[in-house]
């Protein structure tokens, strides 16, 4: 078993030393922690749907789990990122949601969701942009940055022949469309919609019309208007026995459809949420925020990423792992952004496995690859763990351990 620790009954893929003896390994990270004062020299990024709750049930002893990172006053002692693909609320909701479950106070300063990094987009935010997803999605759209925008419904009140898919939608009479209507500069799909027929048809049909839907195209515009889409899941586990369908499954979707038609590879301008090296990133500075507010941020050196989807969570946090290693990138969103840090000394970012979700042992070790298109052909590496545990509990008592920290 060469290049594999078990640890209390944990199994551990060590990325930096092969073949330590767990004695070592825990070595290994005493001496690099440097752990005076209690104060920590890491920080954790959980993902929640499948860690903590599936569904809304809170999975069994997590709550307990996270009065050890708080202090007495209920503030995290930890800088701590609720790290999740979900794009269809806002963040403030999923703090408060999430302080209803914990039984401790979680602030949106804690919470990146997969639309979060959209705020550093600067480039788009004064575009007409069409937005697709489920909630409230125009103030979402606002909080992150955008100042013109337009809904799916907004298109189909405009050019009401558009959406024929539903026989009980069309019109029985002849309609004329918005002559006023502006062009769409942009695309931005934060998360699955209801209709996917309606949403697939119309965001097709603005690509094709190089955003002018009061037009007819003589020819098929390429490259299309950006496109930028926020979670890649291709499924998620909530309450039901089995997966259900998330974004991921909406892009694949999208990007076949538009390859049949055209003949053409969709082209994502930027994609975010996990796995992307962007969005790790982006947590990484919310951290080191954290870590800078009570002076520990020239301290945090490692990163801890749990979860439990291994072409998502894992696979993301093995691949910014590598970015901080060899300060390359592999996916890179095509806009100007900046994301600036102070006194940020990471240099590891640790993929932890919970069992407690979508993850399932026979579909680990077979040779689907469920990442998206973009993430394709990576090789199989990115999807083993660092450390693989039962749930988040162990997780906890793990990195406690490796870190030396009480």
């Amino acid at each position: 078993m060469a290049g594999f620790i078990y640890y209390r009954g944990v199994r551990c893929v060590q990325h930096e030393v092969k073949k330590l003896t767990l004695t070592s390994t825990i070595s290994f990270f005493r001496n690099n922690s440097s752990n005076q004062n209690n104060e920590p020299s890491f920080g954790l990024l959980f993902d929640i749907d499948g860690v903590i709750v599936r569904g809304k049930k809170v999975i069994p002893n997590v709550p307990e789990t996270f009065k050890k990172l708080v202090n007495s006053e209920g503030k995290f002692r930890i800088p701590t990122v609720f790290l999740t693909n979900a794009g269809n609320g806002l963040t403030r909701d999923k703090a408060q949601q999430l302080s209803e479950w914990l039984n401790i106070k979680v602030t949106e300063e804690h919470v990146v969701m997969a639309h979060s990094p959209l705020k550093v987009f600067n480039e788009y935010h004064d575009k007409n942009v069409l937005v697709s997803g489920q909630g409230p999605i125009e103030e979402i759209s606002r909080r992150v940055g955008f100042k013109s925008i337009v809904t799916i419904d907004d298109v189909r009140k405009a050019f009401p022949l558009l959406d024929a898919v539903d026989h009980k939608r069309r019109v029985s009479q002849p309609v004329s469309h918005d002559p006023n209507f502006p062009r769409i500069e942009a695309v931005v799909l934060f998360g699955e919609p209801v209709r996917w027929e309606t949403v697939l048809q119309l965001i097709i049909d603005v690509l094709m019309t190089n955003g002018d839907l009061r037009t007819v195209p003589v020819h098929h515009m390429y490259p299309h208007i950006p496109v930028l889409a926020c979670n890649m899941d291709l499924q998620w586990m909530a309450e039901a026995n089995m997966p259900r369908f998330g974004h991921g499954a909406f892009l694949l979707c999208l990007e076949d459809l538009y390859k049949k038609i055209t003949g053409k590879d969709l082209i994502y301008k930027a994609l975010i949420g996990k796995p992307s090296e962007l969005t790790y990133r982006y947590a990484q500075k919310i951290i080191m925020d954290q870590a800078n507010k009570i002076q520990i941020g020239n301290r945090i050196k490692r990163l801890y990423a749990i979860g439990d989807n291994l072409n998502t969570d894992i696979f993301g946090a093995n691949l910014y792992n590598e970015c901080l290693s060899s300060g390359k990138t592999k996916v890179t969103a095509d806009a100007s952004f900046r994301i600036e840090e102070e006194n940020c000394n990471v240099c590891n970012c640790y993929s932890i496995l919970v069992k407690t979700g979508v993850y399932s042992h026979e579909l680990s070790n077979n040779e689907l690859d469920h990442a998206p298109r973009d993430f394709l052909n990576f090789g199989h590496h990115y999807r083993q763990p660092s450390y693989t545990v039962q749930d988040v509990s162990e997780a906890i008592e793990m990195i406690f351990q490796l870190e030396d920290y009480n």
